[in-house]
């Protein structure tokens, strides 16, 4: 049971990865459409590129989309509509006009039965289909069925209908008609007192009777039966072809995902995927190493990979018109900003390849976002600076257009119809990519990582810890600042991350703050408290620094990689010195105490900075000072420390050393303000 114990402890970080990648797969693959995947490609007006397609089993040729909407429209449009009435209303406004007409009129009318019936007449008319109780805004033809109940009273047409905006016209044209119009007022105000509207809609009813009749759309327009030739190798896809064929592919996955072999087309997803996955792994042990060993940086990139997924999944599902708004190119921008470009762009390729299997178009859209993967890895640097990601944006978004007016011109062999709408996708896309800057941040924090811009905010020598070693080790402060500048001249020199490089410079020698007059850059009075001391006390103090820096820069939430400076700018180098000393007292002292504590640098920036800090420090101690000099004296540094093998799980090779040492001795030179010797 222990040994079981112990090597599953050995081996919990690939056990780990091994259910991350087994988890990822089945996440990706739950996203995936559920349906069968046509195995052919084509577009409307290209070649048939495939051999002669004949038809494997019977079909039925579906409708398009704009055939169904036609039809769709073409019945509401000639929909009936049912309004229900009320009998009571028209009873009560009879009545109400005889009591009107006997008690107000009269007073202003001469009694007369003609005046009377004339309004009688005019009110039947009025309720002879129905008056509505608001302009529906219907054509006038449109047809009208009146109910009473569940009972049909009548059928008409719109134009039929009373309408209370019309009644004041229709009144004063039939007493103008009469010849009364001199009580033209009193009829009108009399008629406004007494209408009421006894119609409404039943829209429920109406909507139902137009969902039965939209039931009955048939989905085809067609058959094709098995056999029959549907197209041959180089011929055009025409308009009617290309019907067929979406029908025949739409036929094909919904017969192929069915429940005897859902678990096949299962396996074969899932086959595909954890193959694209199983590269990303390979990829990044072969050539990734630190990240493929740091189980949080192969998390946050199959987080951001499931995330597109899902992103693209959720939107497609939605309305795959907006697929392009989805902003894909935040992956490789990501991934460049904490880690490298290499990676960003292996990662993007395969991710795209993933969204074929969800997105429509896919060959498409995978040359679209590939392109522009792309010019996002070329085109975005230095990302701490605003502008920019502006730009890079401004650039990712002008492929996307120019890419998409070339497809659709191949496609359409015209630009008359052009979808500009889609234009505006590809900018939408764009904006929502400036939101990587937030989501880096966040990143940031949620899975510890460190990108340019933190660096560029930690590079501020007026920060807070800075500003302290200033004021304590003034020396030191003096010291680091040389040391990054050397630092990030040789990053730049060889590739590496020079902010990355400036940055932990800056921060290597923090633990100095704790004793700072026990280090000669600090020790303005001439006295050395070393003397005072024993060799070990004095090398317990030199080596405690290391150990003092890490607490500080934890206590001051300073991130890992920066950390990562301190612990290993001074390897497991000897303190030369003191153990000299310390050799005159005791000739059996060992070796091994008066070495600091490791680790040794594992990375170009960490053991770039071990070479740069060891040969700025020295120079301090140099009597005369010419070019001469300061070569031997940098071969001789960078010489020890390979020799005491230094640099051996740093992944910097002779090439890069050699170039490493020309920057010291140029960078030197300048510090010193060496010239060139005239003649006298």
């Amino acid at each position: 049971m222990n040994q079981f114990v112990n090597r599953w402890y050995r081996n919990h970080t690939l056990l780990y990865k091994v259910l991350l990648f087994i988890s990822t797969t089945f996440l990706i693959v739950y996203l995936f459409p559920k349906s069968g995947k046509f195995k052919y490609t084509f577009d409307k007006g290209r070649p048939w590129q495939s051999e002669t397609l004949y038809a494997p089993f019977d079909f039925a040729i579906r409708k398009s989309a704009s055939e169904i909407d036609a039809e769709t429209l073409e019945i509401r449009e000639n929909s009936t509509l049912y309004f229900e009435t009320d009998t009571l209303v028209e009873d009560r406004v009879f009545r109400a006009y005889e009591t009107k007409f006997s008690t107000t009129v009269l007073d202003t009318i001469p009694k007369s039965k003609t005046i009377y019936q004339l309004g009688m007449k005019l009110l039947e008319e009025i309720y002879q289909y129905g008056v509505v109780n608001e302009n529906y805004n219907y054509p006038p033809e449109k047809q009208i069925i009146v109910l009473e109940g569940q009972k049909q009273i009548h059928a008409t047409t719109y134009s039929e209908l009373s309408k209370t905006e019309n009644l004041r016209r229709r009144i004063e044209a039939a007493i103008e008609k009469a010849g009364y119009a001199a009580y033209k007022a009193e009829f009108v105000s009399l008629f406004f007192d007494v209408v009421k509207p006894n119609l409404k809609l039943n829209e429920a009813l109406t909507e139902k009777i137009i969902q039965e009749q939209l039931n009955t759309i048939s989905p085809n327009r067609g058959s094709i039966e098995r056999e029959t030739l549907i197209i041959a190798k180089g011929e055009i896809v025409d308009e009617a072809k290309f019907e067929v064929l979406k029908s025949l592919e739409a036929e094909y996955e919904s017969q192929v995902w069915t429940s005897s072999n859902y678990n096949l087309v299962i396996a074969a997803y899932s086959l595909l995927v954890a193959l694209a996955l199983l590269m990303l792994l390979l990829f990044m042990r072969k050539y990734r190493t630190e990240v493929f060993q740091n189980n949080t940086k192969v998390t946050f990139i199959f987080f951001n990979v499931l995330l597109m997924v899902l992103l693209t999944t959720l939107v497609v599902n939605y309305n795959a018109k907006y697929v392009y708004v989805v902003p894909i190119c935040v992956l490789p921008l990501v991934l460049k900003a904490f880690f490298d470009a290499r990676l960003g762009l292996f990662t993007h390729v395969l991710t795209v390849m993933l969204l074929g299997f969800i997105v429509p178009n896919s060959s498409e859209y995978m040359f679209l976002q590939i392109i522009a993967g792309i010019v996002t890895i070329l085109t975005v640097s230095e990302l701490y600076k605003r502008a920019n990601l502006f730009i890079s944006v401004g650039q990712i978004t002008l492929i996307y257009i120019l890419a998409y007016f070339a497809f659709f011109v191949i496609h359409e062999g015209s630009i008359t119809n052009m979808n500009y709408e889609t234009f505006g996708m590809f900018i939408l896309g764009g904006l929502a990519t400036l939101f990587v800057q937030p989501l880096i941040y966040i990143y940031e924090k949620i899975f510890d990582l460190v990108s340019d811009v933190s660096l560029l905010e930690l590079s501020d020598t007026n920060s807070k810890l800075l500003k302290e070693l200033s004021n304590l080790a003034p020396g030191t402060f003096h010291h680091s600042l040389n040391v990054a500048n050397l630092a990030e001249a040789a990053a730049n020199e060889i590739g590496a991350n020079a902010m990355l490089a400036r940055v932990g410079a800056l921060y290597h020698d923090i633990g100095k703050m704790e004793n700072p007059t026990y280090f000669t850059e600090n020790q303005l009075t001439g006295l050395n408290p070393h003397d005072e001391l024993s060799p070990r006390e004095s090398t317990d103090i030199i080596i405690g620094h290391v150990i003092d820096g890490v607490e500080i820069a934890k206590k001051y939430n300073l991130p890992d990689r920066i950390i990562d400076f301190i612990r290993s700018h001074h390897g497991t180098s000897l303190v030369y010195y003191f153990y000299i000393k310390e050799k005159e007292i005791d000739q059996f002292a060992k070796e091994e105490e008066f070495r600091y504590p490791g680790p040794k640098p594992f990375s170009r920036e960490t053991a770039l900075l071990m070479m740069c800090d060891s040969v700025e420090a020295a120079s301090k101690s140099l009597r005369e000072i010419n070019s001469g000099k300061i070569d031997e004296l940098v071969e001789s540094v960078i010489t020890r420390q390979m020799e005491d093998d230094q640099f051996i799980n740093a992944n910097i090779n002779f090439k890069e050393i050699e170039v490493i040492k020309k920057v010291l001795k140029s960078k030197l030179a300048n510090i010193f303000h060496l010239r060139v010797e005239y003649p006298e």
